[in-house]
């Protein structure tokens, strides 16, 4: 009796981890983007995915991106926000400009990892920190385009200065969340008939 009851807590404690860690310090975005999801939308082949983590606790934002196919090479790459309504129209850059350091230019395809702090001032675009009112202002100002999805990951091209690819930053559906806890407690389920 005893390994069904840790059998059973441990499936407990897979899917509500999940579910507390949605309302706990890190929030995940994710972004597909591509041509038609510009603003004015385009035929390119490019698409790419990033992944977005905001820790409000920490003040950080992880961010993890890959990108092929682009018709242009990369000349920038940074997060806009906040458009009037959510996933749809343009917005000012928000993120380091030009682009974020360390971002593959001059390239068709690449990928992308950096961990910005956005308590310092060189993780921002000084405009719209100026226009939030403050560092601190321009990180609830973004925080809110997160959850409103009113925020967008967009990569410029020497073919479309004014982004080749975009998507917009979306939190994982709870429905994603709760078939990665069954997932997991399905392989806890065919470990345990293996043990015995």
């Amino acid at each position: 009796m005893t390994r069904r009851l840790a059998f059973a807590a441990l499936i407990v404690l897979v899917c509500t981890g999940f579910a507390a860690r949605a309302n706990a310090a890190s929030f995940v975005l994710n972004a597909v983007m591509n041509g038609p999801s510009e603003a004015p939308p385009n035929a390119s082949p490019g698409t790419g995915f990033a992944v977005v983590v905001y820790n409000d606790v920490l003040h950080t934002l992880q961010i993890d991106a890959e990108f092929q196919g682009l018709i242009g090479t990369t000349t920038a790459s940074h997060i806009h926000c906040c458009t009037a309504v959510p996933l749809t129209g343009t917005a000012g850059v928000a993120t380091t400009t030009p682009s974020f350091v360390g971002f593959p230019l001059g390239v068709t395809s690449g990928v992308f990892h950096t961990l910005l702090d956005l308590t310092l001032a060189s993780a921002w675009n000084p405009a719209f920190v100026t226009a939030s009112g403050g560092i601190a202002a321009s990180e609830a100002r973004l925080a809110a385009g997160f959850f409103t999805g009113t925020t967008y990951f967009n990569i410029h091209t020497s073919t479309f200065g004014g982004g080749e690819i975009r998507g917009f930053l979306v939190t994982p559906e709870p429905a994603t969340l709760v078939l990665l806890g069954l997932g997991l407690a399905g392989v806890a389920a065919r470990l345990r008939k293996k043990r015995i």
